[in-house]
């Protein structure tokens, strides 16, 4: 104990004894000391650290979505339209979608240099064709504009005409506008702009439809044609015996298709509307028996589906509160009916393609010349037909 320096054994005699007795033990500690010196050589905690490098700066990339109407690839002053819920995508960064009324999407977290950005074809509602991608230098100083065309050479843009019967003409509604003012209330605040003007006729039937159709086109000069046609036709004794391939109804309305895609308007086929159950109740079996045909028809000619059908059935219950009071009861709608047809007319012309109840894979031009904006001739004169 006179020793400046205590063995193990001189702190507690039993583990001196342990010490000798496990070499296990005196390895380990030897082990420790040297893991201690090498830590203490190596500068220990003491020893200076790397700085961290700041990271690289991103930057938000600003775009809108607008219609082109004359397919000039600018944003003109009286171009209105703006297409929401559309995907602007910076290629291999990410995506955002538009905003509605804005048409502008902001895409975040883009490194600065070139950058090229575009649309996602398949968020576009049917018809649409973008224009190729766009470079832009990041940071960017002002708004990427991403032109989209519609094929529709001179015809008029933003203008909807509905085609039909008396439903189309709107009998039955208070307003007598039948769907026609609450569609284009619809589209006007959503696109921007839009015009939906009446081309119903009472009484007539799909065969009728067919004659009348192209100096309606011609007189018109719509965007789209709004199609639904063939109630009238189960009036027809032909059309009540037999099969529906029997009947006239498919044929008349792939004619009116076929002349509305040769004057480059943008058809829009509409399943029938039921009647009024409690009125017509062998009427809605043919319309259940004609409609699947309807929505063949529709994709065979690549015309977009608007299935009104669908969305009545869809409101479950007793369908007759659909329909209007008193004799024209039957097949006309009320005013909560009209609002039915409305809302299955905007949901097809506005979803994304990818989301179309046809699948319709689209060819943009119906196999014409390469996408436009109003560049290539329009409708012929008719003749006297169905003027």
């Amino acid at each position: 104990m006179l020793s400046g320096k205590r063995s193990p054994g001189d702190r507690a005699p039993w583990l001196g004894v342990w010490y000798s007795v496990h070499p296990m033990a005196r390895r380990r500690h030897a082990l420790l000391a040297f893991v201690q010196l090498s830590f203490v050589a190596c500068g220990g905690t003491g020893g200076p650290t790397q700085p961290t490098p700041p990271p690289e700066p991103t930057y938000p990339v600003t775009a809108v979505v607008f219609y082109d109407e004359n397919g000039n690839g600018v944003l003109d002053p009286n171009e209105a339209v703006r297409l929401p819920q559309v995907d602007v995508v910076v290629q291999g960064v990410g995506s955002a979608k538009t905003a509605a009324i804005t048409g502008q999407a902001v895409v975040m977290g883009v490194k600065a240099g070139s950058q090229s950005v575009a649309i996602r074809t398949e968020s576009l509602p049917m018809f649409f064709v973008p224009g190729p991608p766009v470079a832009v230098q990041v940071p960017q100083t002002g708004v990427v504009n991403l032109p989209v065309v519609l094929p529709i050479g001179s015809n008029q843009p933003n203008v909807y005409m509905a085609f039909g019967d008396s439903i189309t003409n709107g009998l039955g509604s208070s307003d007598g506008n039948g769907y026609r003012l609450r569609l284009q209330n619809l589209l006007g605040p959503y696109l921007g702009r839009a015009e939906v003007i009446n081309e119903g006729k009472d009484g007539t039937f799909s065969s009728d439809g067919a004659n009348r159709i192209p100096g309606r086109l011609y007189r018109d000069q719509p965007a789209y044609t709004l199609i639904h046609y063939g109630t009238n036709d189960f009036n027809n004794q032909s059309c009540q015996v037999g099969p529906p391939s029997g009947c006239y109804t498919l044929d008349s309305l792939r004619s009116i298709v076929d002349q509305v895609k040769a004057s480059r308007s943008l058809p829009v086929l509409a399943t029938l509307i039921p009647t009024n159950p409690a009125v017509n109740p062998s009427e809605n079996l043919w319309i259940n028996q004609i409609n699947p045909g309807i929505k063949a028809l529709a994709a065979q000619e690549g015309a977009l589906l608007a299935d009104l059908n669908a969305v009545f059935v869809a409101q479950g219950g007793d369908l007759s509160r659909f329909f209007a009071d008193g004799f024209l009861g039957d097949v006309h709608p009320n005013d909560l009916g009209y609002d039915l047809m409305a809302q299955g007319f905007f949901k097809a012309l506005t979803q994304a393609r990818s989301a179309t109840a046809s699948g319709v894979s689209f060819s943009p031009d119906f196999g014409f010349s390469a996408p436009g904006g109003r560049g290539r001739p329009g409708p012929a004169p008719p003749g006297t037909r169905g003027r």
